[in-house]
């Protein structure tokens, strides 16, 4: 057959490839994977038998996946022998095809391939076949791979959330009591159980002397945990004493290992909770007299706007500001700007249905969350899905998080956006065009039956401005008892554009506040703008 005819013959089967490609990657386990890798075989070659056979590792026994032959012990020592990928095709013998293929998780899989049912040898066309399908296999196998860990990342991630949320629930119990040992006792053994840790220290000091000392287990020496092979340091100020912690020695399976950026997450994620409790014991002794349902709400509010970002990023090229007024009862709204690397930047605006601590908790949930998925390189719908499982499952039926993110290039001012439930957010042109943005999905948390979210694309060019917002603007009441609008608002915005995001801002909650005269704010206002220079 001529180069030209295989090539042609070759296009031709290019869909039966893909079809198969597809088949490999439905497989929930390695043993159906290889059978169905087996069924191509049979299927592309017409092959009465084929047998395969595994070893995890190269010290390992072969475990057989599929054979007709009760003793494999020749095969096994024939495979023994080779280290490298390998393919032979014997002339004569039982087998037209002996396969050794290392595979990319360092394991080994062995293929004995029978004779055609027309006798006739593997062609040149027939090995080409053969070598396309091994490819095939290999992508799906690290296909496999990848969404198996993928998996047990999620897992890994709802898990440690899910703990986090018990911890936020625990120490918003301490905190309403003078218990300040039981509450660093418990924080410690908490965080040994999310991070693995062997041993946790807790150092109070006041001037770099040390006043008191907390340790799980109890009795470990600083010197000791100092000098481990894996350690991780960190600590806070407040009110005049520092709060040192240290973590040693994470403990694994395999033994000793180091710890891992997650890790690092969840200890600054349960410190931020610790100097929260920490403040609302002062918060709480100022106002002991009130009501228990008044101390809640304090408590949830700190937490809240602990979360709020002090301080926004710098943007080379670009002007950035937000802010949020929390209303009397506490909210649940949430904004930020995080520093994803490579010039990117999201920027994100949620608001969570309904008030109290259990809407503070989802916001500290979403923060947790967004802090984690955004290390990972994932598309805006597959986040959006990730975070509405995580939400659906942390938040009782009544609650759910509107929200909106846009991934910002700050070189090309491409901006990679998805609307999930929240208000429409609108890009104002240089010449005064309005774009809005309001595709997406519904709201995080509402449901959890698969409904697609989809992304939207657009680009801010020089002038351009992004006005972020939640609906504690336009929904503002006056004394008439009625809203602030979408209408007024974006006059507001079309008439003000022109002034920096500090300005803007400052001037939008002067006008809302003027609008609103006497009646008192019902919902939080949050609002922020970035503007292309």
């Amino acid at each position: 057959m001529s180069n030209n005819n295989l090539i042609e013959k070759l296009t031709l089967q290019s869909e039966s490839f893909q079809e198969g490609f597809e088949i490999l990657c439905r497989a929930f386990s390695f043993n159906e994977l290889v059978k169905n890798f087996l069924h191509l075989i049979r299927g592309n070659f017409l092959i009465s038998e084929v047998s395969a056979f595994h070893k995890t590792n190269i010290h390992s026994e072969w475990k057989t996946i599929h054979s007709n032959n009760k003793n494999n012990e020749e095969v096994f020592s024939y495979f023994n022998s080779l280290s490298s990928m390998n393919v032979e095709y014997p002339q004569q013998g039982k087998y037209s095809v002996k396969m050794f293929l290392p595979l990319s998780d360092k394991s080994f899989l062995a293929i004995l391939i029978g004779n055609k049912l027309d006798k006739t040898i593997f062609s040149d066309y027939d090995k080409i076949t053969l070598q396309i399908l091994i490819q095939v296999f290999d992508s799906a196998h690290r296909y496999f791979l990848n969404q198996k860990r993928e998996k047990a990342l999620i897992f890994e991630l709802n898990e440690k959330v899910a703990q986090l949320n018990n911890l936020i629930d625990t120490v918003i119990d301490i905190s309403r009591y003078d218990k300040r040992n039981t509450m660093f006792e418990t924080a410690l053994k908490r965080i040994a159980s999310l991070t693995c840790a062997s041993a946790v220290l807790l150092q109070i000091k006041i001037k770099d002397e040390v006043i008191i000392q907390y340790s799980f287990p109890k009795n470990v020496l600083y010197d000791e945990m100092i000098n481990s092979s894996s350690v991780v340091k960190t600590e806070f100020d407040y009110n005049g004493q520092t709060y040192f912690f240290l973590l040693a020695e994470k403990e694994s399976r395999e033994g000793s290992e180091n710890f891992n950026e997650l890790d690092k997450l969840l200890l600054e994620a349960i410190i931020k909770q610790i100097k929260t409790t920490i403040e609302n014991e002062y918060l709480n002794n100022q106002a002991k007299e009130k009501e228990k349902m008044e101390q809640e709400l304090i408590v949830a509010a700190t937490i809240q706007q602990k979360i709020l970002p002090v301080t926004l990023p710098e943007i080379s090229g670009y002007q950035i500001a937000g802010t949020n007024i929390p209303s009397k009862e506490v909210g649940g709204d949430y904004f930020n700007c995080f520093n994803l690397g490579n010039e990117k930047f999201a920027l994100t605006i949620a608001d969570v249905a309904g008030k109290g601590i259990s809407a503070a908790l989802l916001v500290s949930t979403l923060d947790a969350a967004l802090y984690s998925y955004l290390q990972f390189e994932i598309t805006l719908p597959e986040l959006a899905e990730r975070l509405n499982k995580l939400i659906y499952k942390s938040s009782p039926s009544d609650k759910y998080i509107t929200f909106f993110i846009a991934v910002l290039d700050s070189v090309s001012g491409d901006l990679d956006i998805l609307n999930a439930g929240h208000n429409p957010i609108f890009l104002m042109r240089k010449n005064g065009e309005l774009e809005k943005f309001d595709a997406g999905g519904v709201g995080l948390g509402m449901f959890d039956l698969g409904f697609p979210f989809v992304g939207q694309k657009s680009k801010m060019n020089s002038g351009d401005k992004l006005f972020f917002y939640t609906d504690g603007i336009p929904e503002a009441m006056n004394v008439n008892d009625e809203e602030y609008s979408d209408e007024k608002m974006l006059n507001f915005f079309k008439v003000n554009s022109d002034c920096s995001p500090e300005e803007f801002i400052d001037l939008m909650v002067k006008d809302v506040k003027q609008y609103t005269s006497s009646v008192p704010q019902s919902d939080d206002i949050t609002l922020m703008l970035l503007k292309r220079i």
